[in-house]
Formats: C-alpha cells, structure tokens, sequence
C-alpha cells in the first residue's frame, strides 16, 4: 500500500555545544503534491555531513541558517515518483539538497540526474558528488600540489580527506594522512595507498608527523584546525599552501579555548615562510563540475580511487548518526539509507 505520511527531521532549537537529541524533533506530515515544474521524490540516501552542524546556528554565514521549526538541510539521492518538471519523468534517480525527511518535492530546474549504470546511485553524495568535488577542486585550485612534493591531509579516513590524498597521489606526490585511531590509519595507507598516516590520538603526535615529512610539508588539506593545524604549522615549507576546507575541531565550541593564544605564532609562521591559507566552498567552483565528473569517474574506473561509505539504517537512526559524526564514530562517507533502492 501506498504510504500516505511524510516522516521528517526538524531543527527544534539551536544547540549550544554538542548538538543533543532535543534539538531535533521528528515529525509526521501529509506527503506533499508537486506544483508546476516540480517532481515528486522519495529518499533514498541521506547525507551527513560536518557543515550542517554550521547551518543548525542563527547568524551570518556563507549560506543561510536552518529556521527552527525547517526540515534539517542535507543532500539526498531521491526517486522521482510523480513528475509535473519537464526534465523529469517518474521512475528518474536524481541528487538533490532536500533534507532530512522521506519525502519531498522540489523543482526539477535544480535536480541532478544520476546515471544508475556509471557507479553505484550513493556516491552521487559522496566520492562522485559534493565531497568528491570539494577535495578535486580544493586541492588543485588551492593546493597546486606537484610531483614530488609533500601534502598532507587531514580527517584522511573521511569522505573529503580520502579523496584529496588519492588525487596528490595520482599528481604524483607523497601524501601523509591523519586520522583518529589504528584501523583508520591502517586503511588509509594499506586501503587508499597513501604513504604514511598518523594516528591524532596519539601521545607522540607532532613527533610523529614530524617524522612521516622529513622533506617538510608543501600543501596541508585542513579539514579539522585544532591541535592538529598547531602541530602541522611549524612543518610546513617556505611558499606552502593551505586549503581551508573545514575546522571540525571548533564547529561545537562555545568560546576561546583554552591555553595561550596560539595567533601571533601562526601568523608569524605565514610570514616568515610566505605560506598561503585560503577557504573555500566548493560552490566556489561550480564551473568546474564537468572536469571533476570527467576524471573522477575515469579513476574510479581505472582503480586509482577507492571510497568507503559508513551507513546508517533508517531516518529515525540520522540524528545519532550526526552526533556520532563529531565524535570521529563514521568511517568514510557517512549515508543515512532512508528508503529502498528501486527493485531492492
């Protein structure tokens, strides 16, 4: 029987710290009907992903904040059940930012179709989708990595950081992973083919980042800040780059943290060693999805570019999913499966 009900996950309040259960609330809602130039979807995959932390705040940002009372943003990978979009036609799987909720209806103008046949239908939201994307267009635009050349990355185990180190070992670098824990390491250098990889966890951390780069580090993907940008500083190279994709580490605070201001030595490093730091949102490069799509596809057929994915079953389980998030708990792309595959 046809299901009647929309399930979906709102932003009941703006958290402080750590996002808790009672920010969230899961709602039931008629399914919505398409209007002119929409389609009607049904989730399939969700994605999680550090940057909705950012959108659950009030404030100025580089995109707006989720409303309390909305539907949580993410990225969704969606069946079209009904279509009034002259792009769409029942039965299309396409990728889209419709949140949170097991229904929804969007306009077709602003929907990506997903070719079922090129790789599996979840990596549009992952190594083939926005994380992909962001590591292929940070670190080339940014980075500028040549052969030879040292890059490390940080949250190396994830979605982004993966894929970035893959793409400066196929430029020919030698690329240096962190990541929480063994078996994360472990498969990002036995797994990915990175060349060496340092547990953050670790009591000896700097000293052993420190020996994983004895030629010093050219380009640090920076996905976390922390201790982890404080240990890498001092290593890296006159004329070094470093894309700022994302700051995991501070995404939950609520003030300064502790300890001396740890300013005035970075920004004498950037000076004395003419360092370069620039952040950026993948949207920055839009221009570019073409190229991406193009190579990225082109590795993953030729074995250059391996993915993980970490799932989690059912959208009641997404926000335990989330938290778990910040707490190092997923590894690789980490997907919410809302709904069935078709004909699974």
């Amino acid at each position: 029987m046809p299901a009647t009900k929309n399930r979906r996950i709102v932003l009941a309040a703006r958290p402080a710290g750590e996002p808790k259960d009672e920010n969230f609330r899961l709602e039931e809602t008629n399914i919505p009907a398409p209007a002119e130039g929409q389609a009607l979807l049904r989730t399939i995959y969700l994605s999680l992903d550090p940057y909705q932390r950012g959108r659950m705040n009030a404030g100025p940002s580089y995109a707006p904040p989720v409303e309390v009372g909305q539907v949580m943003e993410g990225g969704t990978v969606s069946e079209v059940l009904e279509s009034k979009a002259a792009e769409l036609r029942p039965g299309n799987l396409v990728v889209g930012y419709t949140g949170w909720q097991e229904y929804a209806v969007a306009d077709g103008k602003i929907l990506q179709r997903i070719d079922p046949t090129l790789a599996p239908i979840s990596t549009a939201l992952g190594v083939l989708g926005m994380p992909g994307m962001t590591a292929y267009t940070g670190l080339l635009n940014i980075g500028q990595p040549k052969a030879g050349e040292t890059v490390v990355v940080s949250s190396a185990a994830g979605a982004v950081g993966s894929a970035a180190g893959q793409i400066a070992k196929i430029v020919g670098c030698r690329v240096v992973g962190i990541a929480g824990g063994k078996a994360k390491c472990n498969f990002v250098v036995n797994d990915l083919g990175f060349d060496a990889c340092v547990d953050y966890h670790s009591g000896q951390f700097a000293a052993e980042l420190k020996a994983a780069c004895p030629q010093g580090v050219d380009v640090y993907f920076e996905n976390v800040g922390g201790h982890v940008l404080e240990s890498v500083v001092p290593l890296m190279n006159l004329f070094g780059r470093v894309p700022v994709c994302g700051l995991i580490a501070h995404y939950n605070a609520t003030g300064l943290p502790p300890g001396p201001d740890g300013v005035p030595p970075l920004m004498v490093a950037i000076l004395v060693k003419r360092l370069t730091f620039r952040g950026f949102i993948v949207s920055d490069f839009l221009q570019q999805r073409p190229e991406f799509e193009r190579d990225m596809a082109q590795w993953l057929r030729e074995g250059r570019v391996k993915y993980r994915e970490d799932v989690v079953e059912g959208l009641e389980n997404a926000v335990a999913g989330f938290q778990g998030l910040f707490r190092g708990q997923n590894f690789g792309k980490l997907l919410v499966r809302v709904g069935p595959e078709p004909g699974k």
